[in-house]
């Protein structure tokens, strides 16, 4: 593997829950204060069905709370105020491993992104906490796109952010919706079995229980033709 042809030619792109931190415990505590603040009924498996995907689109589509942009809007800034409560109220880490790999990356010029469908101030909450905003050239959150996955925008617009084709790039992903917009942008995805079991996030180019199985020969085997 010749390291310089591959800093030079791909990047990386994490999904941020489920990937860099565990927060779906948080996330889904934060929809059941929603629901007894506003009186509405989480249907069953409203959660998984819904991981991964945008608020503006969990709550007219899979929980049929609102129709109305506003209230829309409304529902889903709660939401993530009861989600930061509750982060602060718990704390919360890096997934295991995750810093590892990301001085892995670092330490080879390869440069990385957050490609994600929460909302911006929690993430950059977050990355302030635990201290690893250095590692991202760029952010991409439910703020920045119209679509959410598994429509490709948010991959596709943190390939634009780091000056890197989508096929040269490799998607970190736990969520079958976000493997799905990888493949759909075209892009290498690594399934990490953190919130799905491996047989669901087996449909990747490659699935790992955590980030540090990884290595930069198995990086590089993804990409033929830059080693």
């Amino acid at each position: 593997m010749r390291d310089g042809t591959l800093a030079r030619e791909i990047g990386a792109i994490f999904d941020w829950d489920g990937v860099v931190i565990d927060s779906s415990a948080h996330h889904e505590e934060s929809w059941e204060r929603l629901a007894v603040e506003t009186g509405f009924t989480l249907p069953p498996g409203h959660f998984k069905k819904g991981f991964g995907m945008k608020n503006t689109f969990i709550i007219p589509n899979l929980l049929k709370w609102a129709e109305a942009p506003d209230d829309v809007r409304r529902l889903s800034l709660r939401k993530e105020e009861l989600y930061r409560d509750i982060v602060v109220e718990r704390g919360i880490s890096p997934l295991p491993g995750v810093t590892g790999w990301l001085d892995e990356l670092r330490r080879h010029g390869i440069p990385c992104a957050i490609g994600s469908s929460t909302e911006r101030l929690n993430i950059d909450t977050i990355l302030n906490v635990l201290g690893i905003g250095h590692y991202f050239s760029a952010i991409v959150s439910a703020d920045d796109v119209s679509h959410g996955k598994p429509d490709p925008e948010v991959f596709l617009t943190a390939a634009q952010r780091i000056e890197r084709e989508p096929e040269h790039c490799v998607v970190f992903e736990d969520a079958p919706v976000g493997i799905e917009a990888a493949r759909r942008g075209g892009m290498k995805v690594v399934g990490v079995a953190t919130t799905n079991p491996m047989e669901v996030i087996g449909v990747a180019d490659l699935a790992v229980h955590r980030l540090d199985e990884l290595s930069m020969d198995k990086l590089a085997a993804l990409f033929p033709s830059a080693r």
